[in-house]
């Protein structure tokens, strides 16, 4: 396991899709449990899908998930740069590299050239579709020699490179989550290798680069478990050594079909954006087609590196639950400090204008306790401003367990003692609203349920929610006692 050396090989197509990340969570455990190298290459060679700014983005969001990226593709300063000895880490600047060990499998008979043209092509793959078939090249210019293709292409004839693939052979590899693996090269398509605008296809970029940039284990989805085969055979076909293959399950939504934005969030910005911590997606993504010995579900991401064994990953695609995520996220949420819970929520309270920075520079205190009021209920940030909803929201009464509480027996003298002392009192500070319900229980005799469920239906219109002694204190004098000569309307 020495010098060990994975990467997460994206290409710039947009956000980076959740999926993607599981993929660059899992490439970064293995490498940081081996001591070795995460790296960052982008796979471009598609100029048609290319997407101004997806590099930043991509970089951004690895950064964000606390995934440090140890050669590659990296940003400085704002700036997209390039770190490591092995570069150019973007593949549209890799084009002469690629022309070189396509050259080489000409050459050695392991390639060819293709003339065909996308209408025959098309009639090809229609007419085998029509009879049932599966669509694949028939291999009409594999005879056509080095010498008359090179002629036909100094005759302006456009082209295309494709591999050579040997009749009826048997391909095997190991895939260290899957075990042995055999396809026989009859069940495989004659892929190309070069396209007609001299850009390479993904499967002879990936072969190229993965070998010279000293990739030992490709750590990827379960979609390019088809092509493997024929990557396996270029690797051969150029004299290099095959690297360790492990392919991972898919992500899927709750109808187990491939997660796709049609469905809703997919991408990591989505998440992001919802007040999902790093700490609490990261865990999560990590148990979608990854199951540790014991049943333990909260990892921090140490605890993560240490436990991660390619043998437990899943061989079915893993179900993509929000409800799991929310779970886990609530976890990480509760572990964060008022003060670091406020700077990160201030985003989506400032959006709805609840309060401003100024406001919490003013009565820091005040908004401390806010947010230890509110933070158990919490699964992300974006539900701050409802959370907080009770103290901001116009004082209505609707919930019907409220209603019947402000109609109880005991509702007129709790909220009687209340007014009076709450009307008695300067101002209210959290020494004083931790005293408060037992001055009012002495005052009124009530006590038990029969004291506080009115009393809080009375200030807050609901009959459950978090620490009364901290709700009084946030409502403050005035507040209170508006409240409650509201509540006296309620009653029938």
């Amino acid at each position: 396991m020495d010098n060990v050396r994975v990467r997460f090989a994206p290409s710039p197509t947009g956000y980076l899709h959740i999926g993607g990340l599981r993929t660059a969570v899992y490439n970064y455990l293995y490498a940081k449990q081996k001591g070795g190298k995460f790296l960052l290459r982008i796979e471009d060679t598609d100029r048609t899908r290319f997407v101004e700014g997806a590099i930043e983005n991509l970089i951004r969001s690895l950064n964000w998930a606390g995934l440090e990226i140890d050669e590659g593709v990296m940003m400085k300063d704002g700036k997209v740069t390039e770190e490591g000895d092995c570069g150019p880490y973007i593949q549209s600047k890799r084009l002469d590299i690629y022309k070189k060990y396509v050259d080489q499998l000409l050459e050695s008979g392991h390639a060819y050239y293709c003339f065909c043209t996308k209408e025959r092509l098309d009639n090809l793959r229609e007419g085998q579709k029509i009879k049932g078939q599966v669509p694949r090249y028939d291999g009409l210019c594999r005879s056509i020699s080095l010498d008359e293709a090179k002629e036909r292409i100094a005759n302006g004839e456009e082209y295309v490179v494709r591999l050579k693939l040997p009749h009826d052979e048997d391909i095997t590899f190991e895939d260290e989550a899957r075990g042995k693996i055999t396809i026989n090269t009859n069940e495989m398509d004659d892929q190309v290798l070069m396209k007609s605008d001299g850009f390479p296809t993904y499967h002879m970029a990936v072969v190229v680069d993965d070998h010279l940039m000293g990739i030992t284990h490709i750590i990827r989805g379960e979609e390019w478990l088809p092509s493997t085969p024929k990557h396996v055979y270029l690797y051969q076909a150029l004299g290099w050594d095959v690297p360790t293959y492990i392919h991972l399950p898919g992500v899927l939504n709750k109808d187990h079909k491939k997660l796709s934005k049609r469905q809703g969030d997919v991408s990591v910005e989505d998440f992001k954006g919802h007040g999902y911590l790093p700490e609490g997606l990261v865990n999560y993504l990590a148990l979608v087609g990854w199951s540790p010995e014991d049943n333990q579900e909260i990892f921090s991401m140490d605890e993560l590196i240490e436990a991660f064994d390619t043998k437990r990953i899943a061989r079915t695609g893993g179900v993509f639950d929000v409800k799991k995520l929310d779970w886990i996220n609530s976890h990480y949420m509760k572990e964060l400090s008022a003060d670091e819970l406020l700077d990160m929520a201030m985003p989506y309270i400032e959006k709805v204008g609840l309060f401003t920075k100024a406001d919490v520079e003013k009565d820091p205190e005040h908004y401390r306790v806010l947010m230890e009021t509110i933070q158990d209920g919490l699964d992300r940030l974006e539900q701050v401003p409802e959370a907080c909803g009770f103290l901001y929201d116009d004082y209505e009464v609707t919930e019907e367990d409220a209603l019947e509480q402000i109609n109880s027996e005991s509702a007129p003298a709790v909220i009687d003692a209340l007014e009076e002392i709450v009307s008695d009192m300067d101002a209210i500070s959290p020494e004083q609203a931790g005293k408060l319900m037992k001055q009012v229980q002495k005052k009124s005799g009530v006590k038990g349920k029969n004291l506080y469920m009115p009393a809080r239906a009375a200030m807050t219109g609901n009959v459950h929610g978090p620490e009364l002694s901290n709700i009084i204190y946030l409502l403050g004098k005035d507040e209170i006692l508006k409240r409650l000569e509201k509540a006296k309307s309620y009653r029938k």
